[in-house]
């Protein structure tokens, strides 16, 4: 056992010395990191939260006073003028009324308003939604006041506005918390599972394979060690060089990109646990089928990246097809990065997690089957 165990630690030393396990296991990542994590970001906001919006309005009365405050309310930080601006805020939002706005309004007349804004696209739609809240809100409020009989003075509308509501709106869950994950959130944890598989399929693979081409597994095999302690000391260094790569990248997700790992992090820590585990076994399955240590590489970098691709580790595996959840549902890219989602996001509990859990512990111990059964010294 002690020779078994030295055996691991001298490989996973000897592993950690190549240039190339340093650059794809502490470097590449942070890069892809924050590329990845720029790219599927939403929409980026100033470090204002108010949105600056344009009011121009040419005259004065209490209903331009009481859109104004409404369109404050709805998150805009509103600059009122008398005449069009040559050059409005950027993003330019600009809402015109015409010169009679209040006292139309207020005799029954229809007025018009004018929304622009300097790019369309969902962006505009939800501003634009918003300023019609806004404006719909001063129209109900005059048609209140009209009813009652009382006049649209600034104290009116004040009292309308403090009085009970005769309808409210109570709103709770329907269901499992969702949220389509996006920007750091999504980008460091698929980022993370596929380098994790780059990384163990290639580094470790190469190392086995190039031991068993240049005679070192025949060597050992002639030691008192068995070829399944053989075996189960290559597994462990593999196992171990992958819980150094997730634990560097859990810490720098937290430390330095502001990944909230969620609540239940000892499941968390479980799922990546198994996802290193799964890897050792696949690399040890993998060694014993390639004469070269290029094909190797060929083999894993392709297998690593489709396998992310269809797994959800490029993208949240939530807006694709669904035929392509339902193959994510079968890939083990797909187990891990559905149940970081349900822990991290989603907030499911442990439980949420038992399913991925109990395919990556069959797939795991399958393979380390299968691994150490074809493995061989010459």
């Amino acid at each position: 056992m002690n020779a078994g165990l030295q055996l691991a630690w001298l490989d996973l030393r000897r592993v950690l010395r190549e240039r190339e396990t340093w650059l794809w296991t502490f470097v590449m990542p942070l890069v892809f990191f924050y590329f990845f994590g720029l790219l599927q970001s939403g929409p980026r906001r100033s470090a204002d939260p108010l949105e600056p919006l344009v009011l121009e309005a040419p005259g004065e009365g209490v209903l331009v006073d009481q859109l104004q405050e409404r369109l404050a309310e709805r998150g805009f930080a509103v600059e009122r003028v008398r005449q069009p601006q040559a050059a409005p805020p950027s993003p330019g939002r600009v809402v015109t009324l015409p010169e009679h706005f209040s006292s139309d309004l207020l005799a029954g007349r229809a007025v018009a308003l004018d929304f622009r804004r300097d790019s369309g696209g969902s962006a505009f739609e939800y501003e634009r939604f918003r300023v019609t809240r806004a404006a719909w809100s001063v129209l109900a409020d005059v048609v209140a006041l009209a009813a009652e009989g009382r006049s649209g003075t600034p104290e009116e509308f004040a009292k309308l506005r403090a009085a009970p509501r005769n309808v409210e709106v109570l709103v709770r869950s329907a269901g499992e918390r969702r949220v389509i994950p996006s920007g750091r959130d999504q980008a460091v944890p698929g980022t993370m599972v596929m380098f994790t598989m780059i990384v163990l399929l290639t580094a470790s693979g190469v190392a086995l394979v190039g031991d068993r081409r240049r005679g070192l597994l025949r060597r050992l095999a002639s030691t008192p060690l068995s070829r399944a302690q053989i075996a189960a000391s290559k597994w462990l260094a593999i196992f171990a060089l992958g819980l150094v790569q997730l634990s560097y990248a859990v810490a720098v997700g937290a430390l330095v990109f502001g990944v909230d790992w969620g609540p239940d992090r000892a499941m968390v820590a479980l799922v990546l646990a198994l996802w290193a585990a799964f890897n050792a076994s696949l690399a040890l399955a993998l060694s014993s089928l390639f004469a070269t240590e290029a094909q190797v590489v060929g083999a894993s970098v392709l297998g690593a990246n489709v396998l992310a691709a269809l797994g959800g580790c490029w993208w949240p595996i939530e807006v694709a097809p669904r035929w392509m959840q339902e193959l994510a549902s079968w890939l083990p890219t797909g187990w891990v990065m559905n149940a970081l989602h349900r822990l991290m996001l989603f907030h499911s509990g442990p439980a949420g997690a038992w399913t991925a859990v109990g395919w990556l512990v069959l797939a795991t111990f399958g393979l380390a089957w299968l691994g150490a059964r074809r493995f061989r010294c010459e």
